[in-house]
């Protein structure tokens, strides 16, 4: 396959509130670093390295962004990357961050963001972005308590025009309830990949009956996302991979675009090579025998 060639625009179109993206996008976690992501002492990724990945993204048709202002190593933050890399920005680009968990300046996690405290998470995103309103911010909540009182909180920098669409991350089904009833919810970012559990599964089909974008992450570690995936599914995926010709992250990444039309993929990379590989997964369209081989880990 010539990755090359092939832009985001091979995987469809989803209508995010009132902005049309690519489904296969990308996210900027590990932009700022190198290894594993957001811990203190994680070392600097190269910045022309960073930026030049992010341009080639914009040059593949790439018009969905994930970030966050916690995403930051010891010299790098992915925000101020992607300002510098490519503001002004494209008319068509939509950037999504996420609020909610925060970092102290030497990288140490922070208790999560309270009602009063979420305006300060915003006002920081939009400093480092460069901009006067965010495309969609996502509250990522921990655990089963109610968000209402930290959502109705973003819907009211949503009113004043600070925040043009409102997510959610890392929640739950009764969440997605509680929060459509205070304001409209556009996307959903959860942890979903091939092995998925029933609540996982059952969250992808509530934001599809409900016209929910579905945002997974970790979608391309597996199962076992940063332990490792299953042996029984990564010798799957290994083998479908190579019946193909193709890297097995372009097959979890084909896979999970599969999953339906309302599915969003947004991989991270700091390289340029894999970055091309995984918007050319876009392309790829497996066969019901190849998806049933995925699924049944044989």
């Amino acid at each position: 396959m010539t990755t090359q060639t092939i832009t985001a625009a091979a995987a469809g179109t989803w209508q995010l509130g009132d902005r049309t993206v690519n489904r296969l996008g990308f996210g900027t976690m590990r932009l700022p670093q190198r290894g594993e992501a957001l811990i203190p002492d994680a070392v600097s990724r190269d910045r022309d390295q960073a930026i030049a990945v992010l341009r080639r993204a914009i040059e593949l048709g790439v018009n969905h962004l994930d970030t966050a202002a916690f995403y930051f190593s010891p010299l790098r933050s992915a925000n101020e990357l992607i300002n510098h890399a490519l503001a002004p920005y494209p008319d068509d680009l939509v950037i999504t961050t996420k609020v909610g968990p925060a970092r102290d300046p030497s990288g140490h996690w922070l208790p999560h963001a309270t009602p009063a405290q979420l305006r300060g998470q915003v006002e920081q995103n939009l400093r480092q972005l460069g901009r006067d309103h965010l495309d969609v911010v996502n509250l990522r909540i921990v655990g089963p308590d109610s968000l209402a009182d930290r959502f109705g909180a973003l819907a009211e920098l949503r009113d004043v025009g600070l925040i043009r669409h409102l997510g959610l991350s890392n929640i739950r089904p009764h969440h997605l309830m509680e929060a459509q009833s205070i304001a409209p919810v556009v996307c959903v970012q959860n942890m979903y990949g091939i092995g998925a559990s029933a609540e996982q599964e059952e969250m992808l089909r509530l934001c599809g009956e409900q016209g929910v974008a579905f945002v997974p992450f970790y979608s391309i570690a597996g199962d076992g996302r940063t332990a490792g995936a299953p042996a029984n599914e990564g010798r799957a995926v290994e083998a479908v991979a190579r019946r193909l010709g193709l890297s097995e992250a372009q097959v979890r990444l084909a896979w999970t675009l599969q999953r339906g039309p309302h599915v969003l993929a947004i991989p991270g990379t700091g390289d340029v090579g894999h970055l091309e590989e995984n918007v050319a997964a876009g392309a790829v369209r497996l066969s019901e025998g190849e998806v049933g081989a995925l699924e049944g880990g044989a």
